[in-house]
């Protein structure tokens, strides 16, 4: 089964302690897209500009990605601009040009309507809702969000709760939106706003799993060389999506978002090997099972004799 992506569409400028590139292919939804691709078919929602390669539609239909919904339109692409410090943990936005993006309203191809899987990647939950108030009975839906909107489109985030599978945020995000220091309680009181499934991630220290009356604690995957951390944690949330598409089918449990959440470790952990997309370009399907494999020996604590 297919899964739906909304998300945003970006040229990002990339400067670390050791190299800068620009012009790169960033946003929620190319990370997410992407990542999700290696599991299922996919259905592209987004907004690019006259500037926007040409080659990168290419790509997406190298890798199933149906890109239909993608509007292009006359303007400029959403640009970002960040810089890193050399611990690659902090990261300082230089500067940001919504351009196209500013005024972005998605209105679904009617194919997309009947997807049974949706990832709402992290964009502005007022079109997060949008897009779900076009779908047609989705199966199962995942939204990711992000500190900005906790803050600054609280009331629009609270409306959006209910109406979701699986909420993916951050540690510190899952801190600022329920005021509690313990991320188990604050991944409880996540639950009780809406998602039947909260997933918080902890970035190098793994990621955390709640549903009714479960939980789920999973490491990272030990790397020697991070090169760019942007778009990890939408990564993530692709690898999680794409697996429950593809893989799953029937009806989602927790075991299925157990296994879901460790291959959207995976993937991330190769996200950050490379600039941009770049690693995910060229990953096969047998590195990630094999990362996977070493990622279960990793965890493994009680050894058959």
């Amino acid at each position: 089964m297919s899964v739906l992506v909304l998300g945003s569409i970006a040229l990002d400028t990339v400067k670390t302690p050791v190299e800068e590139h620009s012009d790169l292919l960033g946003g929620s939804a190319s990370y997410a897209a992407v990542a999700a691709s290696f599991f299922s078919p996919v259905k592209l929602v987004g907004v690019v500009g006259n500037d926007f390669p040409e080659s990168e539609f290419d790509f997406w239909k190298s890798r199933k990605i149906d890109s239909e919904g993608v509007q292009r339109v006359n303007g400029k692409t959403f640009r970002w601009s960040g810089e890193y410090s050399w611990d690659l943990n902090t990261r300082e936005t230089r500067s940001v040009a919504l351009n196209v993006f500013e005024h972005f309203r998605p209105k679904l191809p009617e194919s997309y309507r009947k997807t049974d899987f949706v990832l709402l990647a992290n964009i502005a939950p007022a079109l997060q809702t949008h897009v779900l108030q076009q779908m047609e009975r989705p199966r199962f839906v995942v939204a990711d969000t992000m500190d900005l909107w906790i803050e600054t489109t609280r009331a629009d985030l609270d409306t959006l709760l209910p109406g979701i599978d699986l909420l993916i945020l951050n540690d510190s995000e899952a801190r600022e939106m329920t005021k509690e220091t313990s991320l188990i309680k604050a991944g409880r009181r996540i639950r009780k706003l809406g998602p039947s499934y909260v997933a918080i991630k902890k970035g190098e220290h793994g990621a955390l799993l709640f549903g009714e009356d479960e939980f789920f604690s999973c490491g990272a995957y030990p790397l020697e060389d991070i090169h760019d951390p942007t778009g990890a944690g939408d990564t993530f949330a692709g690898g999680m999506a794409g697996y429950i598409a593809g893989t799953v089918g029937g009806k989602v449990t927790f075991t299925n978002l157990r296994k879901a959440m460790i291959y959207g470790s995976v993937l991330a952990s190769f996200a950050v090997e490379a600039f941009s997309l770049d690693r995910l370009r060229n990953l096969s399907i047998d590195e990630i099972n094999e990362r996977y494999e070493t990622f279960k020996l990793m965890s493994q604590f009680e050894v058959p004799v």
